[in-house]
């Protein structure tokens, strides 16, 4: 399973079925769980901790150091979960000791080629980033999240769940759960109700997510006014809870 141009350190700990292809790197304090399988030419460096049924392209470079200026050779680590497609030329890189000291990857996503994750990114589950998209450091990914190519995310921005955002979009600020955004710099564009369909949400539940971002986005209110009045309103259906927690998350305020 381990073709045998392939540089693996010692100290390495890789399942016994994982697939690592011809002039592939593995350095010290990888682990590689069951099932995955690492491409030729791909680099990855420790401490690093990928998980089950992973397909990782080639030349991908997972584990570098970061590229932030404070960063001064601390072990900190990259964390990718399971079954998760990791094109060519994909860069993940380690956390910052500034942050959590990690870069964290859920399941289930799909990393479309030359894309760029940098230190101490959260990327959650079932997302797809597109060629050529970069998240800046510490972006936080919500779950089902679509980015289209060439989005280029900037640093401590947050994405909430079920977002879709068009090709080329520059995400400058927040961008609250189900919202489809497009621009440069990034817009609302109403919410992502055929992702939402698609994924079983019902007719009530997506009528009650629209009539929030009206709330949010058509009233002329300050956030600090939508969310007052999202709570006075004490909606109890659970996707707009989504959407309230995502807007009072928000640290660097939302796209308008």
């Amino acid at each position: 399973m381990i073709h045998p141009t392939a540089i693996i350190d010692p100290s390495a700990q890789l399942a016994d079925d994982v697939d690592v292809g011809p002039y592939s790197i593995i350095g010290a304090d990888v682990e590689i769980d069951t099932g995955t399988v690492i491409g030729p030419h791909v680099v990855i460096k420790g401490p690093t901790r990928i998980g089950k049924h992973n397909r990782v392209f080639q030349f991908a470079t997972l584990g570098e150091d970061c590229q932030d200026k404070k960063y001064a050779g601390e072990p900190t680590r990259l964390v990718i979960g399971d079954h998760n497609v990791i094109r060519e030329s994909c860069t993940f890189h380690r956390g910052t000791v500034q942050d959590n000291s990690e870069t964290r990857i859920g399941s289930h996503n799909l990393f479309m080629v030359n894309v760029h994750v940098a230190h101490d990114c959260i990327v959650g589950d079932h997302c797809i980033l597109a060629n050529d998209t970069n998240l800046a450091g510490h972006v936080q990914l919500g779950d089902w999240a679509i980015l289209g190519g060439a989005t280029q995310v900037h640093q401590f921005c947050k994405i909430g769940a079920h977002v879709m955002a068009g090709a080329g979009t520059v995400v400058l600020k927040d961008i609250p759960a189900y919202v489809m955004a497009l621009g440069y710099p990034a817009e609302p564009h109403g919410i992502n109700s055929e992702g939402l369909r698609r994924r079983g949400y019902s007719v009530d539940a997506i009528s009650a997510v629209r009539n929030a971002y009206k709330t949010v986005y058509r009233q002329g209110l300050t956030l600090t006014e939508a969310l007052a009045k999202l709570e006075q309103e004490a909606v109890t259906e659970a996707a707009v809870g989504v959407l309230f927690d995502s807007l009072k998350d928000s640290s660097r305020g939302i796209i308008r």
